[in-house]
C-alpha cells in the first residue's frame, strides 16, 4: 500500500474508532420523554429572580434552548407570539442551557420573550430524557403528561397544530 494511502486509511480508522467511542459514551436513555409520561416536576429561579415551576392543570410548552443555537434564537419570536395569542390557556417556560446566565440574558435582550426563563443544567436535562440537541420542546398536557416532544430544527406549523389540538381537548 502506498505510504499516503496507508496514512489516509489509518486516519479514517482512527476517526471511525473515535466516533464509535463517542457514541458509546452517550447515555443509552438520551431520548425525549415518550408521550404519556408524567413530566418531572422542577423549581428553578428564573432569570428575573422569581421562582419558575412546572404548573399542573395547564397546557405547558417547555423549551430547552441556548443563546449559541441558531434554530433556538429563530424560535423565540414565534414562541412569544404563541404566548401572546394563548396567554390564558398556554404556559411557556424557557430553559436556557447556556454555560452562563449572562449569555442567556444577553440573548433575551436582543430577542425578548413574554414568558419565564430559568437556567438549566445537566441534572434538569436528564429528568427530561437527556438533552443532546437543541432546541428541544416538550408539550405537556393539563394532566401533567407529555403530549409530544420535538428535538432539533424548529417547525412552527407542527408545533402550532399540536398546541391547537391540545387546546381543543
Amino acid at each position: 500500500m502506498d505510504g499516503r494511502l496507508k496514512a489516509g486509511h489509518d486516519m479514517n480508522m482512527k476517526t471511525a474508532l473515535f466516533a464509535a467511542l463517542i457514541c458509546l459514551a452517550l447515555p443509552a436513555s438520551a431520548a425525549p420523554l415518550p408521550s404519556g409520561t408524567v413530566a418531572p416536576q422542577f423549581t428553578r429561579t428564573g432569570l428575573d429572580g422569581r421562582q419558575v415551576s412546572l404548573p399542573r392543570g395547564k397546557l405547558v410548552l417547555l423549551d430547552f434552548w441556548a443563546s449559541w443555537c441558531a434554530p433556538c434564537i429563530v424560535e423565540l419570536p414565534h414562541l412569544a407570539a404563541l404566548k401572546k395569542r394563548h396567554s390564558d390557556r398556554l404556559e411557556i417556560i424557557g430553559i436556557a442551557m447556556d454555560d452562563s446566565k449572562a449569555a442567556a440574558v444577553d440573548a433575551l435582550k436582543r430577542f425578548p420573550v413574554n414568558y419565564p426563563v430559568a437556567m438549566g443544567d445537566a441534572a434538569l436535562g436528564k429528568l427530561y430524557g437527556g438533552i443532546l440537541g437543541l432546541p428541544e420542546i416538550t408539550l405537556i398536557g393539563r394532566d401533567g403528561k407529555v403530549i409530544k416532544s420535538w428535538r432539533g430544527d424548529f417547525r412552527a406549523d407542527a408545533l402550532d397544530a399540536a398546541i391547537e389540538t391540545a387546546l381543543r381537548r
